[in-house]
């Protein structure tokens, strides 16, 4: 019998790529080997089966961002802020729950719109959160007020996120590499 998760990983790809509207239950069914009316038997619809994946793809980037700034805690802010952002290019390309969220957050389904920006805003309500923490550590290293800081580096991360999403790779790096010496030089300390 084919469990819901395997349903799901299936159909994580398929909306990864597609988006909502690209995406329909009769592929996903298709690439899992049972019939599309199987499917109903672990999700009520399509809306479920997407909004299921949503949250479980939340809570997987969060722990993610949380990991990643654990292990490289010992790294001064400029390089573990770069390094951050750099990975997020590797991610999308190797991880579907990353090409997931991007996707989402820019282009969200129409009809599910409050309920994925309802999970969205307390997605970056907990990212805003780590970063504050994060700057609060390192607050010697900048001049600018740490909520200013942080809200510029969203600021900052949506732009070469939008790149990525849009344009691919190399528009990505040209981008962050001419976004990051303005914004690094708008921010840090003289004594850096």
């Amino acid at each position: 019998m084919m469990s819901s998760n395997e349903i799901k990983k299936y159909a994580l790809h398929h909306f990864a790529s597609s988006g909502y509207d690209g995406t329909s239950l009769s592929a996903i069914a298709s690439d899992v080997g049972i019939k599309k009316q199987s499917i109903y038997a672990h999700f009520a619809n399509k809306d479920d089966l997407f909004l299921k994946i949503m949250e479980e793809v939340l809570v997987q980037e969060t722990s993610y961002i949380k990991s990643f700034f654990s292990k490289n805690n010992t790294l001064a802010l400029e390089k573990k802020l770069f390094q951050f952002l750099q990975e997020y290019s590797k991610r999308y390309e190797s991880q579907a729950e990353t090409r997931f969220l991007l996707r989402i957050g820019f282009l969200p389904p129409t009809h599910l719109h409050q309920q994925v920006i309802a999970s969205l805003y307390k997605y970056y309500d907990e990212l805003e959160g780590i970063l504050i923490e994060i700057f609060t550590n390192h607050k010697d290293s900048i001049l600018t007020p740490v909520n200013e800081a942080v809200i510029a580096f969203i600021g900052l991360t949506d732009s070469v996120l939008v790149e990525l999403l849009y344009s691919g790779n190399d528009r990505f790096q040209r981008r962050l590499n001419a976004c990051w010496k303005v914004y690094w030089q708008g921010i840090r300390s003289k004594e850096e």
